[in-house]
């Protein structure tokens, strides 16, 4: 039988049968023992086929569908092996805050890129616009700006907003998203004011230092009344990048892949080397210039940096 995966406890899984229910099952012994880069050879998205083990509805995973894209980070307690978040995403909303508690652009800009190589299509979703002042609704317009103008979709919300959750239901209807950022931004507020329900914890903001506290525990995916899948996930603390190389990170910058084939050298990192396109857009105001900054900091990650995603 087939079915979708929709929670993992890590030796557990449950899985959504056509005809709507849910299944507790567990992998066949083969594919734990099989020499795997990543630490959870199953994942919160994935088409599985699956046997009945005994009559009290239990399941055994057998085989795993190949998957049309997934997001992956490296795990937490084996440095060489890699874990996936989810898997078969239509796109991803990145929620995120200018305060209360602020997601820097260096955090956004990662975790575009690795949207960008996974090919999965980004919203920013920047949450709650009601506990922000005149100037920081002016400030986070030309943050908006930034990402507006090279490609991404933005918006501005409130979760008490009733016409803002409307359009959140008009991004989400009919498609499976990935919810991530940072603990605290309101990930399960903004899900639970669309569909109650569901009734996802929430946390409160640490007053000492304006962070959120982690309130999801396992990455699970909902349904929605109005058509379509939410993964909401754990809080993300840092994002780093795993299976990408240094001379490929330019090429998932919209930016500076449009301007990338008008430097000199085919192989230009767009820093020292002479006759740069990317650099003279950056001078001429073409390309941000903390979105160039940012760039060039991922390029300087040491190893460590680069393949650290760490679940708050």
């Amino acid at each position: 039988m087939r079915g979708l995966v929709t929670k993992s406890t890590g030796s557990w899984y449950s899985v959504r049968m056509g005809n709507g229910e849910h299944i507790d099952a567990r992998l066949a012994g083969k594919m734990r023992l099989e020499g795997r880069k990543s630490t959870n050879p199953v994942v919160v998205g994935d088409w599985v086929e699956f046997v009945f083990e005994d009559e009290e509805k239990k399941a055994v995973i057998q085989t795993v569908a190949p998957r049309k894209n997934y997001i992956i980070r490296r795990s937490l307690n084996l440095s060489k092996q890699t874990h996936i978040l989810a898997s078969n995403i239509d796109q991803a909303v990145l929620v995120a805050t200018l305060a209360f508690p602020r997601t820097s652009t260096g955090f956004i800009d990662r975790f575009l890129v690795t949207c960008e190589a996974y090919t999965i299509p980004v919203c920013i979703v920047f949450n709650k616009k009601d506990l922000m002042n005149e100037a920081m609704l002016e400030v986070q317009q030309e943050m908006m700006d930034v990402y507006t103008k090279i490609g991404y979709e933005c918006m501005l919300v409130s979760a008490t907003d009733s016409k803002d959750l409307e359009s959140i239901k008009e991004l989400l209807k009919d498609k499976t998203t990935l919810i991530a950022g940072h603990s605290g931004v309101g990930k399960s507020t903004l899900i639970n004011s669309i569909q109650p329900d569901l009734d996802l914890k929430t946390g409160k903001i640490s007053n000492a230092h304006s962070k959120g506290k982690h309130t999801t525990t396992f990455t699970e995916l909902f349904e929605l009344d109005f058509g379509g899948f939410v993964i909401d996930s754990p809080g993300i603390k840092e994002l780093g990048l795993v299976e990408m190389k240094r001379e490929e990170v330019g090429h998932y910058f919209p930016e500076i892949r449009e301007h990338m084939s008008d430097c000199k050298f085919n192989n230009c990192t767009h820093e020292n080397e002479p006759a740069c396109a990317v650099k003279k857009a950056v001078e001429t105001g073409e390309i941000d210039e903390e979105r160039y900054y940012n760039y060039l900091k991922m390029l300087h990650s040491d190893e460590m940096n680069w393949n650290d995603w760490e679940v708050e």
